[in-house]
Order: C-alpha cells, then sequence, then structure tokens
C-alpha cells in the first residue's frame, strides 16, 4: 500500500491529472483494455451474423455424430433438438485443436479454440501438465469484429457482444475463449441486467467516460520521459489502449446518435433473477433473447455466448442431476448411469442451441428477406471431443443458419484436420479470407472445401 501511495504522489507532482494517476495505476485491471465491403453496384454487402456457443467437457461421441456423412444422414440422440433445422444444420466431424506447449488439455482446449495459437508461458497450474498464462494471439470472433468495424457499411454499435452464463468471477485460461489479441482475454457479460444496461443504458457515462478520456493522453506524455526503456513500452501499449477504447466510445456514440430508435421494444426482463446455478436455464434463455434484440437492433453482427467454462461443474438440477458436469465427465465409459446423464446434459445445451436458432428464424430479417437465420450462422464448439480421454481431436462443430453461405443440411466427415483451416474458412466466409490464422504451421493446406 505504501508503494501505491509513492507512485500515485510521484504521478501526482509530474503534473498529470488524479483521473490520469489513477488510470494509469490500475490499468492492468480495467475491463474494457487488458483483458465486407460495398457491393459492386454500390448497395450495403449482405448482412451477416456469427455466433459462437461455447459448452464445456466434450461430448459422447456416439450419441453425437451423425453415423454417415452427406444429406441422407441420421441425428444421433444429442443432436435431435436441432432436427427440425436439419436444411440448416451442418454437422463437421474431423477438426482436431493439434495446439500444443504450456496448459493441460482443457487450458489449451478453451484458450486455443478460437484463437488457433500456443498460451503463453505463465503461472496458472492446470493438471500434471506445465502452467500456463493467456492465449499468444487473437480470436477469429475480434479479428472479424475488427474487420467489420473498419467498413463504415458494415460498422455496428458494439461490434461484439460477449454473453455468459455462470462464467466464474475470476479470471484465468479455463474461463476465456475470446481474445483482443495476445494476453488480451475478452471477459463475458453473464448477468442478463449487466448486458440489458449495456444495451439500453449507460448512456451518460459512456460520456462521461469519453471525456476523461479525451485528457489522459497528453498526461502520459507529460511522464513518459522519466520512465525507463520498458515501462514507456507498456505505457505506449497502454496508450493504445485509451486510444482504441476512445474510438470506440466515439463510434458508438455516433451510431447511437444515427441509429436513433432501436427498431424494437425494450425487453421487459424479470426482476432477481439471481446468479446461481438452478437459474441457468432462466438466464440462458435471458441472454439469448438479448443477444436476438441486439441483432435486431443491428448493435452487432458478432457475439458469443459462453455457457460456464472449460472444466464447468454445473449441476443440472432441473434435469434431476446432481453431480458437476466435470466430474460427470471424467467417468469412465462403462459407469452407465454417468454415461446416460451426460448424453441427458449435452442434449440440453443443444436445446440451448435449438432455442436461438428457433428465435432467429422466426424473426424475419430486417429490410432483407427470409428470417434472421438465413443471415446468421451459429457455431456451437467445446473445448475437448471426448471429456473422460480429454482429446482434442474430433472437436464439436455444429454449425446452424445461413450467415456463412455454406451448402447446410449435411454432414461432414474429414480425418484429423487441423481446426486452424476452419477458422480460417470462417474468415473467408465473412469477405475477411487470410493466408493463415493463429499458428501458420496448422494452415498450410488452406480453408476447407466441400462447405460451400
Amino acid at each position: 500500500m505504501a508503494d501505491q501511495v509513492t507512485r500515485r504522489r510521484f504521478l501526482l507532482q509530474s503534473g498529470i491529472s488524479a483521473a490520469a494517476a489513477n488510470f494509469m495505476l490500475n490499468l492492468p485491471s480495467l475491463s474494457f483494455g487488458s483483458t465486407g465491403s460495398i457491393g459492386s453496384n454500390g448497395s450495403a454487402p449482405r448482412k451477416q451474423r456469427l455466433v459462437f456457443i461455447f459448452t464445456p467437457n466434450g461430448v459422447i461421441p456416439k450419441h453425437f455424430w451423425p453415423s454417415d456423412a452427406g444429406r441422407e444422414y441420421e441425428a444421433k440422440r444429442i443432436l435431435q433438438p436441432l432436427e427440425p433445422f436439419r436444411q440448416q444444420v451442418m454437422t463437421i466431424k474431423g477438426l482436431c485443436n493439434r495446439i500444443k506447449g504450456d496448459g493441460d488439455g482443457h487450458m489449451r482446449g478453451i484458450g486455443c479454440l478460437l484463437t488457433g495459437i500456443e498460451l503463453f508461458p505463465g503461472d496458472i497450474q492446470g493438471g500434471s501438465d506445465t502452467p500456463a498464462g493467456w492465449s499468444m494471439g487473437i480470436s477469429i470472433d475480434q479479428y472479424l469484429k475488427n474487420r467489420l468495424q473498419e467498413n463504415p457499411a458494415t460498422q455496428t454499435r458494439f461490434g461484439s457482444l460477449e454473453f455468459g452464463v455462470m462464467v466464474p468471477q475470476h479470471a484465468d485460461t479455463w474461463t476465456r475463449m475470446c481474445y483482443a489479441g495476445p494476453n488480451q482475454p475478452v471477459a463475458p457479460i453473464d448477468n442478463p441486467y449487466q448486458m440489458f444496461d449495456r444495451l439500453y443504458g449507460q448512456a451518460k457515462n459512456r460520456e462521461m467516460l469519453a471525456s476523461v478520456l479525451d485528457d489522459l493522453t497528453d498526461d502520459f506524455r507529460k511522464i513518459e520521459a522519466q520512465l525507463s526503456q520498458e515501462d514507456r513500452h507498456l505505457l505506449r501499449q497502454h496508450v493504445e489502449i485509451v486510444r482504441q477504447t476512445e474510438q470506440e466510445i466515439k463510434l458508438e456514440q455516433q451510431l447511437q446518435a444515427r441509429q436513433g430508435d432501436v427498431g424494437h421494444a425494450v425487453p421487459q426482463l424479470p426482476a432477481n433473477i439471481k446468479r446461481q446455478n438452478d437459474n441457468i436455464p432462466t438466464l440462458t434463455k435471458l441472454q439469448m433473447d438479448l443477444m436476438v434484440n441486439s441483432f435486431l437492433a443491428d448493435f452487432t453482427r458478432i457475439a458469443s455466448l459462453q455457457i460456464t467454462n472449460s472444466v464447468g461443474q454445473p449441476r443440472m438440477t432441473w434435469l434431476g442431476i446432481e453431480e458437476g458436469h466435470h466430474d460427470l465427465s471424467h467417468e469412465p465409459d462403462s459407469n452407465e448411469e454417468a454415461y446416460e446423464k451426460l448424453i441427458r446434459i449435452n442434449t440440453w445445451y443443444c436445446e440451448q442451441v435449438a432455442y436461438l436458432a428457433q428465435r432467429l428464424a422466426e424473426t424475419p430479417e430486417p429490410g432483407a428477406d427470409g428470417s434472421m437465420l438465413d443471415h446468421t450462422t451459429i457455431v456451437w464448439t467445446n473445448e475437448l471431443g471426448k471429456g473422460n480421454s480429454h482429446t482434442r481431436d474430433d472437436i464439436p462443430f455444429v454449425l446452424v443458419g445461413g450467415g456463412l453461405g455454406f451448402q447446410m443440411g449435411q454432414s461432414i466427415r474429414m480425418t484429423k484436420t487441423n481446426h486452424n483451416r476452419f477458422l480460417m474458412t470462417i474468415a473467408a466466409a465473412m469477405g475477411h479470407p487470410v493466408e493463415s490464422f493463429g499458428n501458420p504451421d496448422y494452415c498450410t493446406e488452406g480453408v476447407l472445401t466441400g462447405l460451400t
């Protein structure tokens, strides 16, 4: 504490504002920092949306993957809730997370899932493997957010929205799926009331924050000459975060002013839904309803929903299951009771995907033909292929909806294919092709074929 006071006094004596001093002393914990083109006829490009839904601890392959490839596949028990959307569903078996390095299987499972690159060395110990830190790269959702925000035709108020359900309050490698860049995990908002405030409230707070940020860059310049080379490097990184935050807030304010009415009735949330295990079904539904509303208002075109976390331990009491999910996932296949419970748990997760698909399917696309599902692709995924083996082969990837322009209504089978190539394929389908994504060693064969 004494050191904190001394550093604060030094900063204030250097002639910078108290706001800047507080900002500099606390930057690492700031929630906002740390952690297509116009068509040929001059019209706006076709609206595309992308949603990642994460559920943890692997699946039961025998009751998950269709037994056959092609369009005449048989949907297994876990995927039965998606049968009403059969013509808009694609399953891809054979995608493997080959990323090696530090961290246990769960950590690399979630931390490398959307980034396709290794974890930094760190001090977060997992299982019997080496400890690790955050991911070394940006995740595909945040990469696409940045590309869409660069183009006035695809800019939205928020760029991306990260929803969560019962994600632990502490931040570690098991609890973060999205990354704004190397060492920059993005925390999901797992409280529907906080998400509501972000979507429909707090405008004055954002205006006040923007006015404070306007003064910070000059204050940083005053102190820079008195710092070591290493500290100057860190300060410049923080200044870049400030600039980025300023730009995002100003863009948000411009788009909000331009948009005016949100285009739908502001939803009414039920009161006093507590953040606790038994309310997971209600919390999940509320978050998905808010996501649909955010799409309807064109607040964002990139979203994610993280239900709990890697090694998540929700107890599906509403299904009559009292054990934690992660504990059950480690039981051998010979434990028939646990095996059956895991099938039911994963079927419930699939029901949540189907609920979001139904909400989008029943909502007409604003200003265009078809439904919102025709312009949105949901990607349901997991950090493991199977829980009790900790395999990252055959990572579950189930796609629903027409947003990426893929040939839906089919089961696809691949052979031990690097999942980086799938991330590249998503980028290309969104109109932003890349030569590699994540670790380039796993990208040499290019985008996947047979999806379009």
